[in-house]
């Protein structure tokens, strides 16, 4: 079976984000000085084949760990879906 999934990395809240910072402070320059506290991050999609939806996640879960993010620094989300 194949499965496609959409991955969020995001900086931990205790730890600064110098993009988001940046970016919350333009706001009010554009218009937007209800906008606050922006966090950015990133967002990644893959395919994955394999046997079950219970390998899958296990796959995407490792590849998070090992690959995708820095777990000092970052934490991630992910959801599957069957293609």
């Amino acid at each position: 079976m194949k499965f496609k999934a959409e991955i969020d990395v995001m900086p931990l809240d205790a730890l600064l984000d110098p993009q988001g910072k940046a970016v919350s402070s333009s706001m009010a320059n554009v218009g937007l000085p209800e906008i606050d506290g922006v966090r950015i991050g990133r967002h990644i999609r893959l395919f994955i084949e394999a046997e079950s939806q219970e390998i899958a996640t296990q796959k995407v879960d490792e590849a998070c760990k090992k690959m995708l993010s820095n777990q000092i620094m970052e934490s991630y989300t992910f959801s599957l879906s069957q293609m």
